[in-house]
């Protein structure tokens, strides 16, 4: 009696077991809702790609709109345009790199180099683009001369030099410059980016991140 006893607890304990193993699926199914709520709370107004080329490829800052980009599904929202140019085909430059990075499904800022003081090496990605595609690594800033602390932290957070895909979304829309005149600003962009386009820990975990992010040619 006491065997069949210890066998109908030993199968209890692997059905629970079983109950408690999360799908790949049921992660992906709790990131969609962490986004939808996050849109929710925040009063996104969430525009199609259709919207935003009628719309001459703006989000209006007015209805906090954010166009969904189908093939990526990353949510931006453009802030500013910049000055300066698009990145041109062929060519690879440096990009300083102010950000805030807010994990949208377990709440809170992870990462950050937006506040000089607190962090005052910026991040540096080497960006590239051939045929509309854009590639790209960070690297070191060229204004360092010492070796030790020459990344930014989203190198040292992550210990990945890739730049996560999200990041490279915008580039498509705005202007790498550096000002000339106090008129001139850079451009700022605010992202939702889901795991597939996130950094390692982000596609590791099933976690969207939430950005504001600066770019600017490096000089």
């Amino acid at each position: 009696m006491k065997k069949y006893v210890l066998i109908i607890i030993a199968a209890i304990a692997v059905l629970a077991s079983c109950n408690d193993y999360e799908t790949y699926g049921d992660m992906k199914e709790k990131e969609r809702n962490a986004i939808n709520k996050f849109i929710a709370d925040s009063s996104i107004t969430v525009i199609s790609e259709d919207q935003f080329v009628q719309n001459g490829y703006k989000t209006d800052l007015s209805r906090n709109e954010f166009v969904k980009l189908d093939k990526s599904g990353v949510y931006m929202q453009i802030i500013r345009v910049g000055c300066g140019e698009k990145l041109k085909d062929g060519e690879t430059v440096n990009i300083v790199c102010r950000y805030s990075e807010y994990d949208i499904l377990n709440g809170g800022y992870t990462s950050l180099n937006n506040t000089p003081f607190l962090a005052p090496i910026p991040d540096v990605m080497r960006i590239t683009r051939t045929s509309g595609t854009f590639s790209a690594v960070f690297t070191k800033p060229a204004s360092l001369t010492f070796d030790s602390a020459t990344y930014g932290n989203m190198y040292y957070t992550y210990q990945s030099a890739t730049v996560p895909a999200g990041w490279l979304v915008p580039f498509n829309y705005i202007n790498i410059g550096l000002p000339q005149s106090e008129d001139d600003e850079v451009a700022k962009v605010r992202l939702i980016v889901p795991h597939s386009q996130g950094h390692t820990s982000a596609s590791g975990n099933v976690t969207p991140f939430f950005y504001n992010i600066i770019f600017q040619r490096e000089a």
